[in-house]
């Protein structure tokens, strides 16, 4: 009897043992299901914003297609600013206002034969540019023009018209789907028809309001080119 009660002591003894071994470890099953923290990091959810809208700010300026030295007395022309220590002219002044306000990248239009380096005979070049029909060629045009949702483009008054090279680009370039928002530098013919003739060359963009500065005032444009965005909902 007494070697009976022995033997069942033991069993429960090395029972007991057995169980305080195994107390508190996770079983194979609980080791392969994940927190559900580890869920929401590896699996997140789809953003509710969705994509933001992106403004490019297209622009021609004589200036930086002229043959000019750095150190041109701007002084001298009312067509020729610095602005930020880089020489440009009217038109890349308030391109630099509109890219700051609306929050906008920037692509300057460049010719590959520049123009010479006064005002006036670059002024006689275009005229006679117009007149032939002629298409400057450009250095380079926006490739990933697909990424942008409002275009503005900018440009200098010459003879009531787009400066030729502004026609090559929009030759080169389709717009559809996207807005086109014209702005114009000059000494006081404004936009003229231009923009019914950007929206004849794009028929599928939506061409908006645009903004006329004159060529003494584009210096201090800021608060206009601010109103003009805000009127149209582009302020950033």
């Amino acid at each position: 009897m007494k070697k009976i009660l022995s033997i069942l002591l033991a069993a429960l003894v090395a029972a007991g043992m057995t169980a305080c071994g195994t107390e508190g470890e996770p079983s194979p099953e609980a080791e392969q299901q994940p927190s559900s923290q580890q869920t929401a990091a590896e699996d997140p959810q789809p953003s509710e914003s969705g994509p933001q809208s992106r403004y490019l700010v297209v622009y021609f300026s004589y200036a930086e297609n002229a043959e000019l030295p750095e150190d041109a007395d701007v002084e001298a022309s009312a067509s020729i600013q610095r602005w930020n220590g880089t020489l440009t002219g009217n038109t890349g002044v308030v391109a630099q206002m509109i890219a700051e306000a609306a929050g906008a990248e920037v692509f300057p239009l460049h010719t590959v034969e520049l123009y010479p380096d006064t005002y006036e005979a670059t002024i006689d070049q275009g005229e006679q540019e117009r007149a032939n029909g002629a298409r400057p060629e450009l250095q380079a045009v926006q490739e990933n023009l697909e990424d942008y949702d409002v275009i503005f483009l900018g440009y200098p008054n010459w003879w009531g018209d787009l400066p030729m090279a502004v026609y090559s680009f929009l030759d080169e370039v389709d717009l559809s789907g996207k807005t086109i928002v014209p702005f114009v530098t000059s000494g006081g013919s404004g936009l003229s028809g231009t923009p019914d003739t950007i929206a004849a060359l794009e028929p599928e963009a939506e061409v908006r309001e645009g903004l006329a500065v004159r060529n003494t005032n584009a210096a201090d444009a800021q608060e206009s080119v601010e109103v003009w965005l805000t009127d149209l909902g582009y302020l950033g």
